[in-house]
């Protein structure tokens, strides 16, 4: 039901008094269900519409030549991850669904090719007309949204309210297109799993089917909501704020509407962020829950843990 998830409309940020109160309003979802609508997002309906129509007419391609730029091929987790090669819950099988991975866009000479940086490769771009340059724009867009959301988390926890710039700067953020084709009414789509980065805002093609686990372990629907953005916590953030912002399970169930499209931007943090319990989530006289770890080795860890062999 989608008053267990919170709308909230975020053309106030850029005033002292509406950060405050935005911040207020996104501290108290993230403290609850990890899960929040955003309206007023500034990311154009024009350009979300253009990158759903570039991502059909990708999918629509022949597997052998999606096979091409597979992630295998291009690694770096870009590319094309085919039908069922993934598992996010492990214990329902294979996910029915098929995806394509965009990352940060790296010129010839990018600094971090030279110096090895993890997960610095570059894009694999499909013939399909438009792709590039849409994916690349919606990309940015959903990136700089981030960073104002990132700004009320930081009003929020009493830090700077660049706290965050730095380690959101060259993020490990991916852009995932996804596929999930007519199923019959109760075929999990994605498995229950959390996500692995700081926050992941998902548009959705108005096709049900994504659920969220409540604090009390009741599975409720987040419904399409037109023009506004499915924002939810990862396991990263969670860890950052030492459990105070809390990370989520939710998974894909068929609703026997059809195949469903969704776009995923998944903001982790610079490879080299140091994910550290931020002071003012940790008690006095406590210790923080966890060790610090660099981002791109807790990504890896989640990602090893995901892919399946083959496809």
């Amino acid at each position: 039901m989608r008053e267990d998830i919170p709308v909230i409309d975020l053309a106030a940020v850029e005033t002292d008094a509406g950060l405050a109160r935005v911040a207020s309003e996104l501290g108290a979802a993230c403290r609850d269900v990890g899960f929040f609508y955003v309206v007023n997002h500034g990311v154009p309906s024009s350009l979300v519409a253009d990158a759903f129509a570039v991502s059909r007419a990708f999918f629509a391609m022949p597997v052998a030549e999606k096979l091409e730029l597979s992630v295998d091929v291009v690694g770096g987790n870009r590319g094309y991850s085919g039908f069922m090669r993934e598992a996010l819950d492990p214990t329902h099988g294979r996910d029915r669904k098929e995806a394509f991975n965009v990352g940060l866009e790296l010129a010839a000479d990018d600094p971090g090719l030279r110096a090895g940086e993890p997960y610095r490769v570059f894009n694999a771009w499909p013939s399909t007309p438009g792709f590039r340059e849409t994916m690349l724009a919606y990309f940015d867009a959903c990136l700089a949204l981030g960073g104002r959301v990132h700004r009320a988390f930081a009003c929020d926890l009493g830090l700077d309210l660049d706290y965050f710039v730095d380690k959101l700067a060259r993020p490990l953020a991916t852009l995932r297109l996804l596929r999930y084709p007519p199923e019959p009414v109760g075929e999990i789509g994605a498995g229950a799993h959390t996500d692995y980065g700081n926050i992941t805002l998902l548009a959705t093609d108005g096709v049900g089917g994504l659920e969220v686990r409540t604090r009390a372990g009741q599975w409720v629907a987040a419904p399409s909501i037109p023009g506004a953005f499915v924002v939810n916590i990862g396991d990263c953030l969670m860890r950052w704020t030492n459990d105070v912002y809390v990370s989520t399970p939710h998974r894909v169930v068929s609703r026997g509407g059809g195949e469903r499209y969704s776009i995923a931007f998944f903001l982790d943090p610079n490879p080299f962020a140091n994910v550290e319990a931020i002071p003012s989530c940790v008690a006095p006289g406590e210790r923080p829950r966890y060790p610090a770890i660099l981002a791109h080795e807790y990504l890896r860890s989640r990602l090893e843990a995901t892919y399946l062999p083959g496809g």
